[in-house]
């Protein structure tokens, strides 16, 4: 990842140069210098090849002259249009197109220092690769991009407006390298001890294994675990950094389910596609990432997050199709299969939360259903909520950060369809509404508590790049959250 830093305009006189362009602007500042410098070049480039300066276009323009390797321009859209994520993403294509380039000068002095700052946060987000276990990749093969340095016409307020974006960013990163990380070496202890070090921005971390657990009366989450020679765990973090006369406000509660193989269990999942099933931990992962960032940049705000973690395997100890377990909350469950897992690991752990920590709010994350997929695609996660205004403020953040939600019902008829014959409810329905009923199951271990549910197994991993990630695991989850907080809860 490159080393990012900001400065005032000057015109660079090697290496490569970005130039963040509107709608229709005409050459100004450090876009009409380099333009200047070679001649023309630049400008006869961008007409030939029909350039606007609309949202998402890009132009490269290859030894334009004056020394520089290339010239990369990015329409930013109208003004009017011009929003946080829209630069943020023009900083990321920008990056795609140069990580061959070791030095990259993004001119940015035509906008505010927050919006600078914001170029430089996608840039930094698109650059992320998860390379731990490649040994034998080319030097030609490797990214280059060493150096990227913003210009500004306020350097000092593009890098304090900065500061929070880059907590963000590394925070992502945690739960993009969590997610990326192979089953065989991310095993539950294994990911628990990788939060401890954690504590170092000032999170309280508290690790509980088995023991600690059946004695907290976590039947439904151990079942899920018993099949496995991997030993459960369950992580909280507590950030506390409401000012004093907040300081005893009632916590924000963020619960993540942490799958970290799901074979489905004697429920068996097809063998094609099973190696994906490393990332069901996907929404322990955004927790982690997401208190890795409010304890980061400080945040104002009282905030809990607290992940189960599992691994789900077939084998002679493993839990049966019509089992029965009791859940921490007392209520039992039928377990119909032991495919719909994630929903016992968070009904244990959703109680444990709002019986010790009284929250404000819970949002849990979960990979939990196909289903939602189906519905949704690629291009929204499910949003299941008890509570409106709350579930309009994970709209709106979602709007923001380009991490969309879209919600989904929930209601009495669908309810009914976890009557079990022998215990208090079962764990799956019939296929039709899937993701619904399996929000509903969760939703009976909440205890009345203003509750989200983000159902986000077809957003935590990527099949192609996107502006601000590449292809594989996107840290979903961590920039809608940590907007929610800082816009609603922070003082």
């Amino acid at each position: 990842m490159p080393e990012i830093s900001f400065s005032e305009p000057a015109l660079p006189t090697s290496g490569a140069l970005v130039l963040l362009i509107g709608e229709g602007e005409t050459p100004a500042g450090i876009w009409r210098a380099a333009d200047e410098a070679t001649g023309g070049t630049i400008g006869r480039a961008l007409s030939v090849a029909e350039f606007t300066g609309k949202k998402g276009q890009s132009v490269t323009v290859l030894a334009p002259g004056a020394g520089l390797a290339r010239v990369v321009a990015v329409g930013l859209g109208n003004e009017a249009d011009r929003t946080r994520l829209v630069v943020e993403e023009a900083g990321g294509t920008a990056v795609s197109l140069l990580a061959r380039e070791p030095v990259v000068v993004m001119a940015a002095d035509l906008l505010a220092p927050a919006l600078a700052a914001a170029a430089a946060h996608g840039a930094l987000l698109r650059s992320y690769r998860f390379d731990r276990y490649r040994t034998q990749e080319k030097e030609d093969e490797r990214p280059r991009l060493a150096q990227l340095s913003v210009l500004t016409s306020d350097a000092a307020g593009a890098r304090a407006s900065y500061a929070p974006m880059q907590a963000l960013a590394e925070g992502a990163f945690l739960t993009r390298d969590l997610v990326s990380e192979p089953a065989n070496v991310l095993n539950p202890a294994e990911f628990a001890e990788r939060c401890r070090p954690l504590a170092r921005l000032g999170l309280t971390i508290e690790v509980f294994g088995r023991t600690e657990m059946h004695a907290l009366g976590f039947g439904a989450l151990l079942g899920v675990a018993q099949g496995s020679l991997n030993e459960p765990r369950m992580v909280v973090m507590q950030w506390q950094g409401a000012p004093p006369a907040r300081a005893s406000e009632k916590p924000l509660a963020f619960i993540g389910k942490g799958v970290t193989f799901d074979t489905g269990g004697i429920s068996i999942k097809p063998a094609a596609g099973m190696e994906d099933m490393k990332w069901d931990m996907a929404g322990a992962g955004t927790v982690a990432g997401l208190m890795s960032t409010l304890a980061a940049r400080k945040a104002s705000v009282n905030a809990v997050g607290l992940i189960g973690l599992v691994e789900n395997m077939p084998s002679g100890s493993a839990q049966r199709p019509g089992d029965v377990v009791k859940t921490a909350s007392g209520q039992t469950v039928e377990v119909i299969n032991t495919d719909a897992e994630g929903r016992l690991v968070l009904a244990d752990v959703l109680w444990y939360c709002q019986n010790r920590f009284d929250p404000r709010f819970m949002i849990d994350l979960a990979t939990l259903t196909g289903a939602i997929i189906v519905s949704l695609g690629h291009e929204q996660a499910g949003l299941f909520s008890n509570d409106d205004a709350l579930a309009e403020k994970l709209i709106k953040a979602g709007l923001e950060t380009g991490e969309r939600v879209w919600r989904m019902p929930l209601g009495e008829s669908y309810d009914k369809q976890l009557k079990s014959d022998i215990a208090d409810m079962k764990n799956v329905t019939a296929r039709p509404g899937s993701s619904i009923t399996a929000a509903q199951f969760i939703q009976r271990f909440v205890n009345g508590k203003p509750w989200a549910h983000l159902d986000i197994a077809g957003m935590a991993w990527a099949a192609k790049e996107s502006p601000l990630a590449p292809k594989g695991a996107t840290s979903f989850g961590v920039r809608l959250l940590d907007r929610l907080v800082a816009e609603n809860y922070e003082s």
